[in-house]
């Protein structure tokens, strides 16, 4: 047999001994650096600055000022480390003690009556046929275009010393309905209001999605309507049910502004915190109370969390659609119950937008706008709600950018995924921080000489910021669902037909996400407008918010100038909500397009 010249040099060869270990580790290292120069060019170190900056920024916006805060309840005035000295404190302080029981209360009353109202409201609107559901959901939904300090005015209005209820529609009525509104009851109410509708919310998508043949099934083995509800319905909703309570909850055990408005010498945590830091100068005290407030708020982020991992899809391929069959007397119930919630809302603005619009309540009834003028009031003109305005407005754009462009890193790029794990979990980091603890931290943080950063203090800047990271984390997740849901067959198609990422994300990644983009927005632009707790220590002296100006003037005493800039900002919120409607309708006319065929 004939052998080729390569044949014969290799049967040359000496027989070398097999190998068991694989290479040296020296070539190893080699092989691994070849490999890593072949597959990392220009692109994927772009992309790694790019995460590299997104983590700094996180970093900067959330856990620095996180560890500032900590740092603080550990030291004293002079820099020194006092240990558990400030904890001890607290537990040995009665008044403080006794807050957090309240804190606890008012949370646990709150939830146990939120919820079920919720509940009814949403079953009432998802399980029957009646007529009007977009208003009632409307007025339901109010609430959230209202600073928390507005529910409590309005409720002053109505059952306080010279309420319209309280004091029989101011005697027409033979009988007074007069509630102990300062204290308890009325931070409760005014807490119901303003988690009602966050719980609906939930509770409507999960009781809108449901499986018709698990209740055919039941009907076929005889079940009655109280069996099917304990037996189907509470079971596909028990998820929704649990996040509807943490959020309640939470929203109510670290809320500031209701308890600051009716509370009276009701003293809560969140009230505790001003106290501390504005009345007494104890910063380290109000380091240690905002520690002690976020500990709930962390255990509830973290059962909300595995509640949500262990979540099935209830809904199949095979599932079908709920059939509400017509029932008058279930859909007179339905109009009874929705429409004393609508009325219960409608009634609360309507006194609010009343109480602004007369000249000294309820003495001089006749309408004047002199309450709108704000000069002689504590707010002192028309600057707070130009400065809210701007402060939201910046808020919304370089919010949503930011918030956006991390989440597409974080979603479509394939490198590095440890710092695209560590994004994600900084990212969710402030659903469990309450705003004045985030606000407290700031002050730690920013007001250091030594931070470079220092500059920003007093400015514009800090309650952008601010607000960014204490309403960060939902528009994070709804980029990141939106970006989820689109194909990933559009990148590849790009990528094979050598087009840049850049250009790839002008052209298709933001178009279709720009209903997702203008929702981030408007919930960053609401958000701002309304909140009290993030930037309360934060405003510089020709800053302040129109929010803060609302607490100011209740606490002057100029009650009636606050209920008008409630009304200007829940004007505002709605007139930008229904302009965000109108035009996100043509922009999914518009996006959608290239569906039809």
């Amino acid at each position: 047999m004939i052998k080729t010249d390569n044949a014969a040099r290799i049967d040359s060869q000496p027989e070398q001994p097999p190998n068991h270990h694989g290479p040296a580790p020296g070539g190893r290292l080699q092989s691994s650096l070849a490999r890593f120069r072949r597959t990392w060019g220009t692109a994927e170190w772009i992309q790694a600055a790019a995460l590299l900056a997104m983590l700094i920024s996180l970093a900067v916006l959330i856990i620095l000022p996180l560890i500032a805060i900590f740092k603080q309840a550990f030291l004293t005035v002079d820099g020194s480390y006092a240990g558990l000295a400030y904890f001890r404190a607290y537990l040995e302080s009665p008044a403080l003690l006794q807050s957090l029981q309240n804190t606890v209360f008012v949370s646990f009353m709150t939830t146990v009556i939120a919820v079920p109202l919720a509940f009814l409201l949403a079953y009432a609107l998802a399980r029957t046929d009646i007529r009007g559901k977009s208003l009632y959901k409307a007025a339901a939904l109010l609430p959230l275009f209202a600073p928390t300090m507005m529910h409590g005015i309005g409720l002053t209005y109505l059952f306080g010393h010279q309420g319209l209820i309280s004091t029989g529609f101011f005697g027409w009525l033979p009988f007074e309905m007069r509630i102990p509104l300062y204290g308890p009851v009325g931070i409760i109410i005014s807490e119901v209001i303003y988690t009602f509708p966050q719980a609906f919310l939930i509770l409507s998508a999960a009781l809108s999605i449901s499986d018709y043949r698990l209740y055919e099934a039941a009907e076929t083995l005889g079940a009655s309507k109280w069996k099917k509800l304990f037996t189907v319905t509470l079971p596909s909703v028990k998820y929704a049910l649990m996040s509807a309570i943490i959020v309640c909850a939470t929203l109510s055990f670290t809320d500031f502004g209701a308890p600051k408005v009716v509370g009276g010498q009701f003293n809560v945590l969140a009230t505790d915190i001003f106290k501390q830091v504005v009345g007494q100068q104890n910063m380290a005290l109000g380091a240690v109370v905002s520690i002690v407030l976020t500990l709930p708020a962390v255990v509830a982020f973290i059962i909300d969390r595995v509640v949500t991992r262990r979540q099935q899809a209830y809904v199949t391929s095979r599932s079908t659609p709920y059939i509400v069959r017509p029932h008058r007397t279930r859909n007179v119930m339905a109009h009874t119950y929705a429409g004393m919630i609508a009325l219960a809302m409608l009634v609360l603005l309507a006194a609010v937008v009343t109480a602004s619009l007369v000249k000294v309540w309820p003495y001089q009834m006749t309408l004047s706008w002199d309450n709108y003028k704000f000069t002689d009031s504590a707010a002192g003109g028309f600057a707070p709600f130009w400065n809210s305005l701007r402060m939201a407005a910046l808020t919304a754009v370089i919010g949503t950018l930011v918030t956006f462009i991390f989440a597409y890193l974080i979603e479509h790029i394939r490198i590095l995924p440890f710092l695209r794990q560590t994004g994600y979990f900084l990212s969710i980091v402030p659903l469990a921080l309450p705003g004045l603890v985030i606000g407290l931290a700031y002050i730690f943080f920013f007001n250091d000489p030594g931070n470079p950063l220092n500059v920003i203090y007093g400015t514009m800047s800090i309650l952008v910021l601010a607000n960014i990271a204490h309403f960060y984390s939902v528009p994070f997740m709804t980029a990141t669902t939106s970006l989820k849901m689109m194909d990933k067959e559009f990148e590849n198609v790009s990528l094979s037909m050598n087009v840049s990422r850049i250009r790839s994300f002008m052209r298709i990644t933001l178009p279709l996400s720009l209903p997702a983009i203008m929702e981030m927005a408007i919930y960053f632009f609401i958000n701002a407008m309304v909140t009290v707790s993030a930037v309360i220590f934060l405003y510089g002296a020709d800053l302040k918010p129109a929010s803060i100006a609302i607490v100011s003037m209740d606490d002057a005493g100029d009650t009636a100038q606050a209920a008008a800039m409630s009304v200007l900002i829940i004007f505002t919120n709605l007139i930008v909500r229904l302009l965000y409607e109108a035009y996100s309708a043509r922009i999914r006319r518009k996006t959608a397009a290239w569906r039809e065929r």
